[in-house]
């Protein structure tokens, strides 16, 4: 790996900033347990700092048991491999728009906290006596379903179901081509663990999913954007990804967008789908916001025919967030190593609630459900949109569906400032740095207009922004 001259801030001596490079790559997993470091003199020279610098550094790092010496044969990282550290991995983010701390921010918040800022639903907007109804019947059924694993595919019943929802956006898909997972994170992740090594490349939308981010670390893979806009990502810098990097990955929601509300074109979806073919691409489309819409876009996966692209789905933003019940449907050639890494990762599925899902869908509490959700939030987005403008905020996209509002602030106030002043109000933001790998939405935010019902987070937010202005002033 090509090192970069050390950056020197006046903190860290040269020794210092030697050591904290290699305890970086034991961190990062690209120096594993009983690799060989770098020669005294390769470092050196990498680095463009002097011999006995580098000499000094691994004498101390070896004296507190990080590395060790092998005379005659050079040094090698310490047996023993430290906790994997995702904040050790990549550079120093500030933490108002690390996408780690922005979820632990709107997760462990308190009853006092307003979360715009968050990712997911009130709870009083769930359908809370049709899952109290679902739980009933659940407690009434045989002891297995209570107390066993599930199959490793998960409940048949409800990947038929599945197999008939994805008909509706024109995806066809067997039931033995849908796998459950626990939600939507786990099936990317278990996608990740089956397709790629430490060091591939993989291309994310700019801006995106944070948690994409945080997940793509966890896997050590090389993650790339492309700036994203209201049709999709930007076809030629797409191209030019694809031809710098030849990634193995693209991940991207082709329905509603995360965070922007953008959907995609049916132009820049066969535009994109040609560049995958030639390129070998394969593309995780990951669906969760489908039910969302008013009217269906276009699915990369239905063009596609599940062939490159993988398409993935989850309960957890239109129904409950206890109820951990996600899905894969990918190529047939593909379910069998899925199912032996699912055995080796979770061993059984989440039964209980697969059944629960699959009562809600059946007995047409889902489908009522969803009605009523997409007019209140169509009411919200509304609301908020016209609240937020009076601010002198603008929405990228007038009127997306679904949940959120991806905003551009009034020139001259940083999001990022605007978050920590708003965090000493209880308001949890999510600032756009947050979503975007090239850290170019220094100026947006985004809003979960369905958490945005509350007065005070747009007082805090003038607060906030009239602070951020005077600071930057």
């Amino acid at each position: 790996m090509a090192d970069t001259p050390l950056d020197i801030d006046g903190a860290r001596t040269l020794v210092e900033s030697v050591m904290a490079t290699i305890r970086h790559r034991i961190a990062a997993r690209t120096l594993t347990p009983g690799a060989r470091l770098p020669s005294i003199r390769a470092l050196a020279k990498s680095l463009q700092v002097s011999k006995s610098t580098v000499v000094e550094a691994y004498d101390r790092l070896a004296a507190e048991g990080t590395i060790r010496s092998r005379p005659g044969s050079g040094f090698y990282a310490a047996g023993q491999l430290a906790p994997l550290s995702l904040a050790e991995i990549g550079p120093k983010l500030d933490r108002a728009v690390d996408p780690l701390w922005v979820s632990r921010q709107s997760l462990e918040a308190g009853e006092e906290m307003l979360k715009p800022g968050c990712g997911w639903l009130p709870a009083s907007w769930m359908p809370q006596a049709a899952l109290r109804r679902a739980l009933r019947t659940a407690a009434r059924a045989d002891d297995a379903v209570l107390a066993d694993y599930g199959t490793p595919l998960g409940l048949p019943p409800l990947r038929q179901l599945l197999a008939r929802r994805l008909a509706e956006h024109g995806i066809e898909a067997s039931p033995e081509q849908i796998m459950l997972t626990d939600c939507g994170t786990q099936a990317i992740d278990l996608l990740c663990r089956f397709l790629l090594e430490p060091g591939d490349a993989v291309l994310v939308d700019d801006p995106c999913y944070f948690n994409f981010h945080a997940l793509l670390r966890a896997h050590q893979a090389k993650v790339v954007g492309v700036p994203y806009t209201p049709s999709g990502p930007d076809i030629e810098l797409f191209a030019e990804a694809l031809a710098e990097h030849r990634p193995r990955l693209y991940i991207t929601n082709s329905g509603i967008h995360n965070p922007t509300g953008a959907i995609l074109s049916p132009v820049t979806a066969h535009k994109l789908l040609k560049l995958a073919d030639q390129a070998e691409l394969t593309i995780v489309e990951d669906d969760i916001f489908a039910d969302f819409e008013h009217s269906s876009a276009p699915r990369l996966a239905a063009f596609d025919g599940l062939q490159r692209v993988v398409q993935i789905g989850s309960f957890s933003k239109t129904l409950s967030a206890s109820v951990r019940c996600g899905f894969i449907a990918a190529p047939p050639d593909w379910m069998e190593g899925l199912t032996d890494l699912k055995i080796a990762t979770t061993f059984g599925g989440t039964r209980l609630s697969s059944e629960l899902v699959l009562t809600l869908l059946k007995d047409g509490s889902y489908r009522k459900h969803i009605e009523q959700l997409r007019t209140r939030l169509s009411r919200a987005m509304a609301e908020t949109a016209g609240r937020l403008k009076a601010m002198g905020v603008a929405p990228w996209i007038d009127q997306p569906a679904g949940m959120f509002l991806w905003c551009r602030l009034p020139d001259g106030i940083d999001a990022a400032d605007v978050a920590r002043h708003a965090l000493s109000d209880n308001v949890v933001l999510a600032p756009g740095n947050a979503f975007s790998l090239s850290h170019t939405a220094g100026r947006f935010m985004r809003f979960n207009v369905a958490q945005c019902g509350d007065a005070r987070i747009f007082r805090a937010l003038e607060q906030a922004m009239t602070s951020s202005r005077r600071k930057a002033a």
